[in-house]
């Protein structure tokens, strides 16, 4: 296959974003005979995105404790069903050690540990089992000890501006102003927590999406007047639990009626859950998976190729 046919990244970007060394990724296309690179003139490897998404599932099942012999060669499809299932006590055992380290760290107002850490765990797992098997549960387990006492609340602060600043710099780094969708994305008057809004956006980065921050607490006519402004396809709102259940709908119904037909309007976090009426015009994600299937269903609309 020539490398023009399709979208493709360099073995040294899909070492970044998946954290598999490429000294791995050529032993496995020996091996396994997957993954495939493509060649160029010069006989440089180049991946399609089809093969990075397995391999980022590849390597969420190793963190798991399942060896490459057992997974590598499973077709997407499997990969999937088998992150779907039960994770073996090991995964348990590797969070629950990582969940304890970072509640010691911030009792001992320790925060430079903690970001260097948390960066060196996302350097290992690659972006995307960072952000949904490790940050997913901390932020679980920081707000359950902050709720019980077990940390003060400048500590939990701390942790949040720990883990935005490291997901700002995911974001600032794939940023592509070219790419597509471009994402504007904020939260409503009252809601406070950013932390889902910026897992999304590094999500969102990472399948080659252009991401726009408004930050926190943006009312409805401000938003509505960003996303001409910055020719977004998509505005995105982030609803957590602590939100007004019952403000959701309204609020995102006035949205509506105020952006361009042509926007996507998508709303997602723990908060959309409860969201029991029919929102017509908007695209309800109460998970990270939601999401990410929101951005390949514009994709397959708009006939864009994937990143």
């Amino acid at each position: 296959m020539n490398i023009a046919d399709q979208e493709a990244l360099s073995i040294r970007a899909v070492e970044r974003e998946t954290g598999i060394s490429k000294d791995v990724l050529r032993k496995w296309e020996s091996r396994y005979g997957f993954p495939a690179p493509l060649r160029d003139a010069q006989g440089e490897r180049s991946y399609p995105a089809d093969q990075v998404d397995r391999l980022r599932l590849i390597k969420r099942l190793m963190d798991t404790g399942l060896r490459p012999s057992r997974i590598v060669a499973e077709s997407a499809e499997n990969l999937h069903a088998l992150i779907l299932a039960k994770p073996p006590v090991e995964a348990t055992a590797s969070i629950a050690r990582m969940r304890d380290l970072t509640l010691e760290m911030l009792r001992h107002e320790d925060p430079a540990g903690l970001r260097r850490r948390l960066q060196r765990e996302m350097l290992s797992r690659g972006v995307e089992s960072f952000v949904q098997d490790v940050i997913t549960p901390l932020n679980h387990a920081v707000g359950e000890s902050w709720a019980r006492g077990g940390i003060d609340i400048h500590e939990e602060h701390v942790y949040t501006e720990v883990v935005q600043g490291l997901l700002r710099d995911v974001v600032a780094q794939l940023a592509d102003t070219r790419a597509r969708p471009r994402v504007l994305l904020t939260t409503l008057p009252e809601e406070e927590h950013g932390i889902g809004l910026l897992m999304v956006a590094a999500l969102l980065s990472l399948r080659g999406a252009y991401c726009v921050s408004l930050g926190t607490q943006t009312p409805v006519q401000d938003i509505a007047q960003a996303a001409p402004a910055y020719n977004a396809n998509v505005v995105a709102l982030s609803f957590s639990i602590a939100y007004p259940h019952r403000r959701i709908a309204p609020a995102l119904a006035e949205l509506r009626q105020r952006l361009d037909e042509e926007t996507e309007l998508w709303a997602g976090g723990a908060g959309c859950a409860r969201v029991s009426v029919a929102l017509p015009g908007v695209r309800l994600c109460p998970g990270m998976r939601e999401t990410l299937d929101a951005l390949d269903a514009w994709r397959v609309a708009k006939a864009e190729p994937a990143a």
